[in-house]
């Protein structure tokens, strides 16, 4: 298994981002987003990269314009439509690299996961897996995220650049498995009773009871491992 730093542009914005290669030549790969206040090196996405190259899957992760190695100010550069372009570009980026088999799935948490149902209608993902994912902005609640010393640095932002409703999408994704905490006070559990109803078959919910926003339960975060493992596995098979 190797790493390879790739980077891509957005809108002129030069992005960093990392590729998890399994031993096998050409495998399909894993592509993911990350949430709000975070950052590609984020531990779901790390432990996600090491199991999916055990399995034969590559797994892509990348910081969003403003975060982590990517070029950007945070508050002047983020905006939901940009997180979407930001996420396109990557994928197509890494496809014409002719790494990969060409068979992708995609993988999002938080507004990250919001970012992934705006944009898998538009594209061919053979599977979608979502955490805590809001169908709108208006559903997300303050503080918007757990971590309170980002609190002035959100402050910051321009809400109206965040604003987004996915109803009208989410009608074009399928094959969507999604994982949704029932006490999640940042983006409530009605987003993902919604987001199910919506999309296409097939599809899958699973309830975290008493799960927060971070899914800091440790039997959560072995749930979602086995059972998204298992997706991907099934999805990504065949020619």
């Amino acid at each position: 298994m190797t790493q390879k730093t790739i980077w891509f542009e957005s809108d002129g914005i030069k992005l960093h981002g990392t590729l998890h290669l399994p031993d096998n030549p050409k495998p399909p790969v894993v592509i993911g987003a990350h949430g709000l206040m975070s950052n590609g090196d984020s531990p779901k996405q790390i432990a996600l990269a090491e199991i999916c190259n055990g399995i034969g899957i590559a797994y892509f992760r990348f910081d969003h314009r403003g975060c982590g190695q990517s070029e950007g100010e945070f508050n002047a550069v983020t905006s939901f439509d940009g997180r979407c372009r930001d996420l396109l570009d990557g994928i197509q980026g890494l496809l014409d690299m002719n790494i990969t088999d060409g068979r992708f799935a995609l993988f999002g948490s938080s507004l990250g996961g919001a970012a992934v149902l705006a944009t898998a209608g538009r594209l061919t993902p053979r599977a979608v897996v979502t955490v805590a994912a809001p169908v709108r902005s208006e559903a997300i609640r303050p503080p918007y995220v757990n971590d309170a010393n980002n609190q002035p640095m959100l402050e910051s932002l321009n809400r109206e650049k965040l604003f987004f409703d996915l109803a009208e999408r989410i009608e074009g994704v399928k094959d969507i498995l999604i994982f949704h905490g029932d006490a999640d006070p940042i983006v409530p559990y009605e987003n993902a009773l919604e987001i199910h109803h919506l999309a296409g078959e097939p599809k899958e919910l699973i309830r975290l009871e008493n799960g927060d926003h971070p899914m800091s339960d440790e039997n959560h975060q072995a749930l979602f491992m086995e059972r998204t493992i298992a997706w991907f596995q099934d999805k990504l098979a065949g020619s």
